[in-house]
């Protein structure tokens, strides 16, 4: 199953809040979710952010892919998580470099 973190919306017509929730990629917007990992209320002027940063990692060690707008909330919210998630993907992308380097080598060894 493809997991995604993204804003669920939440609220009345004109006053809407949003659940920071883990969820099917395939589900809609507003559909089922696993789990609520937080909320975010843009109505409200102080402390309107609040995330369960030690559930997010969880889910991120577990393969879930995030949204960009969740990334937003959380370089407000946890900026730790955000640095982490950064530098996981600057590692991944180091070690594809790395690989493809090694493998034209390889091929040009070959020839």
């Amino acid at each position: 199953m493809a997991l995604k973190i993204r804003l669920r919306q939440q609220g009345r017509t004109n006053r809407q809040t949003y659940r920071v929730v883990v969820a099917d990629k395939r589900s809609p917007r507003d559909g089922k979710y696993l789990e609520m990992l937080g909320w975010y209320n843009p109505f409200q002027s102080a402390d309107n952010i609040s995330v369960n940063a030690e559930r997010i990692n969880f889910w991120l060690s577990q393969g879930a892919e995030i949204s960009d707008q969740v990334i937003t909330l959380l370089t407000k919210a946890a900026p730790d998580v955000v640095k982490d998630l950064q530098a996981k993907r600057q590692a991944k992308r180091l070690k594809m470099v790395v690989q493809r380097r090694s493998a034209k080598k390889t091929v040009k060894a070959a020839k």
